[in-house]
């Protein structure tokens, strides 16, 4: 895959904190060849700390054309952005980030587009179902948002951070477009349940779905990405569930992100 690897490869990064549970270093690589570019994707791993002097650095390598951002940083590289996708505007969160012709950085949020394509692509319709989510932070809340505009009649909201949480559903109350309230852990009553929460990346975390109430006509989801298959999803498959996993999510994310990053994006 590395075989044209030289002094005129383009590079983007991926940053996060950690880092090493993520796969898009080779997935992004691999897309870009597939398109016929000589770009590569190499990861980062930036505490919050150093974020803001790590990204003025990154800015002065001419050869780095995008930056592929994950948690926890994705709403601070909203402000290191100095032009905006009008849903990240509207999240005040970025996911990725590719350089305008004048050498700043534009910056756009693909996560909730993502997992909703992928919802999509289980021959799952969004329209008048109810929702539940867990997590409000920078993925949580782009798949929110694109829950509501896919044409959810309702979606509740659950997140240990009541800050966090009610500051999102009053964003997507403004909307006008679904009844968005404070949720639970509880599925009773639901038709989709997503986790969009860390909560599964370890072994020994907890549940965050109350999987007691989860019914075989019920799409549960997750957004972890390692390991592929949560106990979450483990047990959703095993109640007859429809699921969509974070290896799904990335899979939609990965072709809106190489088309964002080439310039050649229709959303």
């Amino acid at each position: 895959m590395l075989e044209n690897l030289n002094g005129a490869t383009r590079v983007h990064i991926i940053v996060g904190d950690p880092i090493a549970q993520v796969k898009s270093p080779f997935g992004m690589t691999e897309a870009f060849e597939a398109r016929g570019k000589n770009s590569i994707c190499i990861p980062a791993h930036v505490s919050t700390e150093n974020l803001k002097q790590w990204f003025q650095g990154v800015s002065h390598a001419q050869n780095v054309d995008g930056v592929i951002v994950t948690i926890p940083h994705k709403f601070e590289c909203y402000s290191l952005c100095n032009t905006h996708s009008e849903r990240a505007i509207f999240l005040k969160a970025v996911n990725t980030i590719r350089r305008n012709k004048d050498g700043t950085w534009h910056g756009d949020m693909l996560d909730g587009l993502g997992y909703v394509n992928a919802i999509k692509k289980n021959d799952y319709h969004l329209k008048d179902k109810k929702a539940m989510l867990i997590g409000a932070g920078g993925a949580g809340s782009a798949i929110g948002h694109a829950l509501i505009l896919g044409g959810v009649r309702e979606l509740a909201i659950h997140d240990e951070d009541s800050v966090r949480r009610d500051a999102m559903i009053k964003k997507l109350q403004n909307l006008g477009m679904g009844n968005v309230s404070i949720g639970s852990n509880n599925p009773d009553g639901f038709d989709i349940a997503i986790n969009a929460s860390p909560a599964g990346m370890k072994p020994e975390d907890k549940l965050p779905i109350n999987m007691m109430n989860i019914n075989s006509k019920m799409l549960v989801g997750c957004v972890i990405t390692a390991p592929s298959v949560t106990k979450l999803i483990e047990i959703a498959k095993s109640k007859g569930c429809k699921t969509t996993t974070g290896a799904d999510m990335f899979a939609e994310v990965r072709q809106l992100m190489i088309d964002f990053l080439l310039g050649t994006e229709n959303l």
